[in-house]
């Protein structure tokens, strides 16, 4: 049975009415029979049934053995570091998502979880960065916005030799692309904000276990800590989850031809794309993965904050706009708006630099998305171009 086969129809129908969608259970808590007798539900942030079909939905899709759903990717984040305790360290991808970034640095440095921030592109740098207080490896892969690609199955083999967890945030590849559980990982976490719901009508988080044990403990945090997702917005996630598979390919095919566009133009500096042989990890992507995913970042020869904005501004189909992974194309400055939380050394050093655009190639006509791409770089191009007037000087 092919993946997506196997996702719709681990969408069960409804036993009680034979509904073809999953129900609402849009209640803050459940009658019982007698004290501590009821059937599997009590309190609503404990459990709920749409939530829990959910739960065991993506469990599924990343074959792992406990799924575990949030209101936010962060809140998903927050959990699995609630695992670690003072004195603990983290290893963590050095290009790592902005929110990640403030969450490790600014909320749990001060509890005196310490983090070393590595290139995990290179193994050897992850084996060379842990220390006896390791307990943790972050990886994102591709990473969030220069795309670059790790090994899960090399740094799982290091982790597991060093007693560490490895957690992978899956947002970028999801599950349709790539299974980090089945390359050694422990824990897989997602913004289901993206992907996973595709439509960008949706704020959620989910985090997936191999080990039961260890499910256990994130579902004794979401509990202990109450960062639930809502019965409605489980639902619409399920909903969107019917259509991963066939979202993703197209994505994919979309982002392709875009990224081949991207690195033949020449006011383009660079283009991170792991579908292009060019890019540095392209035979990682290709062994470990299924497909590219619909990311893509580039950066201007024009390498500043100005020219980066003229672009984002500039396009028609591509909206400005935080997040990514939905239907429509969006574009942002990660210098300016993801990543704006990390201080400029560190984001530079992570290859972020001033002018680099992500974009979020939707659904539309590929041929569409360049001719916007193309229009843009013209209008910026003839505005160069243009003598400015006097009376544009002084305004300026």
């Amino acid at each position: 049975m092919s993946n997506a086969t196997q996702l719709i129809h681990s969408i069960p129908v409804d036993p009680l009415t034979g509904s073809i969608s999953v129900p609402i259970y849009q209640t803050s808590t459940f009658v019982q029979e007698a004290p501590g007798v009821n059937k599997g539900f009590d309190y609503a942030r404990s459990n709920n049934p749409t939530r829990a079909t959910l739960e065991s939905i993506v469990a599924q899709l990343e074959e792992g053995a406990v799924g575990v759903a949030f209101g936010s990717g962060l809140a998903a984040i927050d959990a699995v570091l609630k695992l670690l305790k003072s004195g603990d360290e983290i290893v963590a991808v050095d290009d790592i998502y902005g929110g990640a970034f403030r969450l490790f640095t600014h909320v749990y440095e001060k509890f005196g979880i310490k983090v070393h921030y590595t290139d995990t592109t290179d193994a050897a740098n992850v084996f060379e960065a842990i220390t006896p207080e390791t307990k943790l490896i972050w990886l994102e892969t591709p990473t969030n916005p220069t795309l670059k690609v790790s090994d899960i199955k090399a740094i799982a083999k290091i982790a597991k030799a060093r007693g560490c967890l490895l957690c992978v945030d899956n947002t970028f590849a999801s599950p349709a692309l790539q299974k980090p559980l089945t390359l050694g990982a422990d824990i897989v976490v997602h913004s289901g904000t993206k992907y996973l719901g595709g439509h960008s009508d949706l704020i959620a988080g989910l985090v997936v276990t191999k080990d039961q044990a260890l499910g256990e403990q994130v579902k004794f945090l979401q509990n202990a800590s109450g960062a639930i997702l809502s019965p409605f917005d489980s639902w619409l996630l399920i909903r969107g989850l019917e259509t991963l598979h066939l979202r993703v390919k197209q994505h994919c095919l979309n982002a392709g031809e875009v990224a081949l566009f991207l690195q033949s133009h020449p006011a383009v500096d660079k283009v991170y794309y792991p579908g292009l042989t060019s890019h540095i990890n392209h035979d990682i992507a290709k062994s470990q993965a299924s497909g590219f995913g619909g990311i893509i970042s580039f950066t201007l020869k024009d390498d500043t904050i100005a020219a980066a904005n003229a672009f984002v501004c500039a396009t028609k189909y591509f909206k400005l706009a935080e997040s990514l992974g939905g239907v429509k194309s969006l574009l942002c400055s990660p210098a300016q708006m993801t990543h704006k939380s990390i201080p400029v050394e560190k984001r530079l050093a992570a290859g972020v630099q001033d002018s680099l655009i992500r974009l979020s190639v939707g659904l539309e006509e590929a041929e569409d998305l360049i001719k916007d791409l193309e229009q843009a770089f013209e209008k910026i191009a003839a505005n160069k171009a243009r003598p400015v007037s006097l009376t544009e000087a002084i305004a300026n």
